[in-house]
């Protein structure tokens, strides 16, 4: 059985293929208003030198397996396509 989020909450993994600055430090998944977010981490610090955390989130693009397992099949003959 695959991990799923609850609604408000999220993971964030250290990023093992980080090969630049601009590239997250971290990255994850959050569940927010029924919608999967991709999250992005970055480690900065500030003038006298105390860590923060920037953080990017955007909509998940949904593969094509998920699509077809979100699509319902016809429930009548109408609805079946020709």
């Amino acid at each position: 059985m695959a991990y799923e989020h609850r609604e408000g909450s999220g993971t964030l993994f250290k990023n093992h293929r980080r090969d630049k600055d601009t590239q997250p430090n971290a990255r994850g998944e959050a569940l927010i208003g029924g919608v999967v977010y991709e999250i992005s981490a970055w480690t900065k610090q500030t003038k006298t030198g105390e860590p923060w955390q920037s953080l990017s989130f955007k909509p998940k693009q949904m593969s094509e397996t998920d699509r077809r397992k979100e699509r319902k099949p016809p429930t009548s003959k109408e609805e079946i396509p020709f």
